[in-house]
């Protein structure tokens, strides 16, 4: 059985990217979330805190990618995370940024 994760837990952010731009037009959205969530989470999530209706949740793990090694060193490694692309039902639409 899965711990319960509170929704505004599950979305840590928005992905915006120039890919993620583009998959805003089809009605697809990307979101970094929680590890630990699963597909289920992530849409009750979703369709709590935007009021909208999800019709499929895709999920992958992300790696962090380690860095080009310059005289031997490193500075270290990026962050390891989850991400969601979340597809929408119909007309429904998340305006990240309004009016800019």
């Amino acid at each position: 059985m899965t711990k319960s994760i509170h929704p505004y837990e599950v979305l840590r952010r928005p992905v915006i990217t120039e890919k993620s731009t583009m998959l805003s037009a089809q009605g697809k959205y990307v979101f970094e979330v929680h590890k630990n969530a699963n597909k289920n989470q992530i849409k009750t999530a979703v369709e709590q805190l935007f009021d909208v209706t999800v019709t499929a949740v895709n999920t992958s793990n992300e790696r962090g990618r380690r860095p080009r090694s310059r005289f031997g060193r490193r500075a270290g490694n990026p962050p390891t995370y989850k991400k969601a692309i979340v597809t929408l039902d119909g007309d429904d639409q998340i305006e990240f940024f309004e009016g800019v």
